[in-house]
Parts: C-alpha cells; sequence; structure tokens
C-alpha cells in the first residue's frame, strides 16, 4: 500500500506501473484520476488551494485503504492527493487499486474515492471571479459513502 499527499503532479503510467512491478498475480487494475474542473456549481473557478492537516490526512487515506482491503481481496492498493495551488485541467488524486479480478478492483476503488470525498480532512478554496470561496460538503458526497455502510 502507498498513500502520498504531496504538492507536486504525478505520472499516471509510472503510479500503474510502480502498483503492479513484478507481480503476476494481479489480473486488474481499477484507477480513478480526479481533475479540477474550471466550473463548480454553475459558477467558474479560475484555480483551486487544497488544504490539509500533516500526519492525520495521511492516516485517514490510510484507514480508508485498510477497510478496503478488509471488504475486498486486493493485492495492493495506491492512493496520491495533491495539496496546494491547482488550476483547471490539474491532476487532484489517483486511487489505483489491484486485484486479482475487476469486481473487487472495481469496487475498492469507488469506496476508498468515497470514503476520501466525505472522510479524509481536505480543505478546497476556490479562486473565483467574485473572489475567494471554501467550497463546503455535499450531500452527494454523504450519499455516495452511506451506500456502503452496513
Amino acid at each position: 500500500m502507498a498513500v502520498r499527499v504531496q504538492t507536486e503532479d504525478f505520472d499516471v503510467g509510472a503510479e500503474i506501473a510502480a502498483l503492479t512491478r513484478d507481480n503476476p498475480k494481479i489480473g486488474a487494475v481499477a484507477t480513478f484520476v480526479g481533475l479540477m474542473r474550471d466550473v463548480n456549481q454553475g459558477e467558474p473557478v479560475q484555480g483551486m488551494v487544497l488544504e490539509h492537516y500533516p500526519g492525520m490526512t495521511e492516516k485517514a487515506l490510510e484507514d480508508i485503504v485498510a477497510q478496503a482491503k478488509g471488504r475486498w481481496d486486493l493485492i495492493d492498493v495506491r492512493v496520491v492527493h495533491r495539496v496546494g495551488a491547482l488550476k483547471p485541467g490539474n491532476r487532484i488524486v489517483l486511487v489505483a487499486v489491484a486485484s486479482a479480478h475487476r469486481g473487487d478492483a472495481f469496487a475498492a476503488c469507488e469506496f476508498i474515492m468515497d470514503y476520501l470525498k466525505t472522510r479524509a480532512p481536505f480543505w478546497k478554496k476556490e479562486e473565483t471571479p467574485a473572489g475567494e470561496r471554501w467550497v463546503e460538503a455535499r450531500e452527494s458526497d454523504d450519499l455516495a459513502a452511506a451506500r456502503w455502510k452496513g
């Protein structure tokens, strides 16, 4: 398992190569790459600053991955999340899940992303033509995470 929080961009291909290197038991890799959009809630967004709580954020991500490993038969997982200043089109997050079979990989990848959005301590401040604004939690994210309970 690899969990990183960083300001630098990441290379999706290199991350997948590192995830699968020298492991012939891997039969499936499911990935999610989140990008910064230039619009949110119908309004233009010129940039964003992502803040986090160092140490606590990594621990929360590790806990989410551990929960996924407890639910599905996974071989390995990588989560890379950027912080700092971002512009539209920039990569924000990568979740890559390796498993013997696609079902476990797909489900775990979606679970990790849903829980990351609701349980990891990140804060977004958007830059808009009208000024800066903090992004509030979304009910749709809570509903997506709630479906994994029980």
